[in-house]
């Protein structure tokens, strides 16, 4: 029976809070400024993660591509730190990636804003009716 809870979800949850504390802390280039790590998934065997990431006021992976290959050179730097604060027999090798999906939530928000907006117009709310019969001129 499986478990709810596998052991490289445990390990990719780790890696992402360690990460996030180490890129912040650890790293003084400029490019990688403002990053977050928004998840990590680990192979099975736990030899790989993929970690995704977003960086403040970069919407596409285009004007992402300076930072993911700041992150990838730093990989070692990076896994090398992690073995320090980690119990574990041996450290995933990271692949860093940007993570698309926040941006593509953001235009999803605004396509059902607009969508909600022309339902709205097309189907106006109704007026101020008088409801109650005394008030009737």
């Amino acid at each position: 029976m499986a478990r709810e809870y596998s052991r490289s979800q445990r390990v990719g949850d780790f890696l992402q809070q360690e990460l996030a504390q180490l890129i912040q802390r650890e790293l003084r280039d400029p490019r990688v400024e403002l990053v977050s790590v928004t998840g990590v998934d680990v192979s099975r065997d736990l030899s790989h993660a993929k970690v995704f990431f977003t960086q403040l006021g970069v919407d596409n992976i285009d004007t992402a591509k300076p930072t993911a290959e700041t992150l990838n050179k730093a990989a070692g730097f990076l896994r090398s730190q992690l073995a320090r604060s980690a119990t574990m027999r041996t450290v995933p090798k990271l692949h860093f990636r940007f993570d698309e999906s926040v941006g593509r939530g953001r235009d999803m928000e605004a396509l059902l804003l607009d969508a909600k907006a022309a339902d709205a117009h097309l189907n106006p709310a109704p007026s101020d009716e008088i409801t109650d019969p005394s008030e009737r001129p």
